[in-house]
């Protein structure tokens, strides 16, 4: 804002007051190739910048902001999937019903408890085991938070802008300033503020060891997957891990057969023997 000079509160300012200076947008400070390489000693001093294939050989500011938001995204996921399979692996579930017969108009659905899907084997097993419901609401679900990340409006109304074009890689815009109702009032990125009370410093210590620390479980999931399948994996092959006949990368089984077309995949996938 304009201060006041001691002239102008004595009134002795002049009449015509100079127009203002035209304020102009800053432009985007967005990473380059030494931030990356600053980066990396800071993730492990003793690898450093390891780029073999030559991907950051001469990359553009948007294709920065592209790879460190994807990395610190599926970084993120990969922690979740990784616990999350530890817990299913172990039967830990809800122990109410996951469907159940309501009203006059779902008389024929039929019951099945959360403890009914953790029965059916390992992780994969029970997702093959879901039903269709279930899995169409997991995958909107999914889709909805996907997009909404990365529209621009959401971003902008919390003061943030895209990834490539200089806004902060790894950003979650709120929901709860969007303005769409839902049922706990809680942001999907710190629901409860807890980085909010951190210091610049802590801030910037705890985004490497979540970058660490989602690499790391990249890797895990990508094992205990790989383990299930049958394969020599060190360490988790003396873990007990359930195997898993299916198709990982299938996400519907015999069990969304009612969804037009998964059947007769079904039936290719059933002649190429996998």
């Amino acid at each position: 804002m304009l201060s006041l000079s001691p002239a102008a509160a004595l009134g002795l300012a002049p009449a015509a007051m100079p127009a203002p200076t035209q304020l102009r947008a800053a432009t985007p400070v967005m990473e380059t190739k030494a931030d990356l390489e600053a980066l990396a000693v800071k993730l492990n001093p003793t690898v450093g910048f390891y780029d073999p294939l030559g991907i950051m050989a001469d990359p553009s500011p948007e294709t920065i902001g592209w790879f460190r938001h994807a990395e610190i995204k599926h970084g993120r996921v990969a922690m979740a999937a990784f616990v999350g399979y530890c817990v299913q692996a172990n039967g830990i579930c809800f122990p109410w019903n996951l469907q159940a017969p309501f009203g006059a108009t779902l008389q024929d659905v039929p019951t099945i408890s959360f403890s009914d899907i953790s029965a059916a084997g390992g992780p994969a097993d029970q997702w093959d085991a879901l039903p269709t419901a279930a899995k169409l609401q997991i995958l909107g679900v999914i889709g909805f938070l996907e997009m909404f990340s990365e529209t621009t409006a959401a971003l902008e109304l919390s003061g943030e802008k895209h990834y490539v074009r200089g806004g902060k890689p790894g950003f979650y815009p709120s929901l709860k300033k969007a303005g769409f109702p839902h049922p706990v009032p809680l942001d999907l990125w710190d629901p409860f503020g807890f980085t909010s009370k951190m210091t610049p410093e802590r801030k910037e210590k705890a985004l490497v060891a979540e970058i660490n620390n989602g690499r790391l479980a990249m890797i895990g999931i990508f094992g205990l997957i790989s383990a299930s399948k049958g394969l020599q994996v060190p360490i988790l092959d003396g873990l007990g891990i359930k195997p898993y006949a299916g198709e990982i990368m299938a996400p519907f089984s015999s069990t969304n057969a009612d969804l037009p077309y998964v059947a007769d995949m079904l039936k290719v996938v059933g002649t190429l023997g996998y």
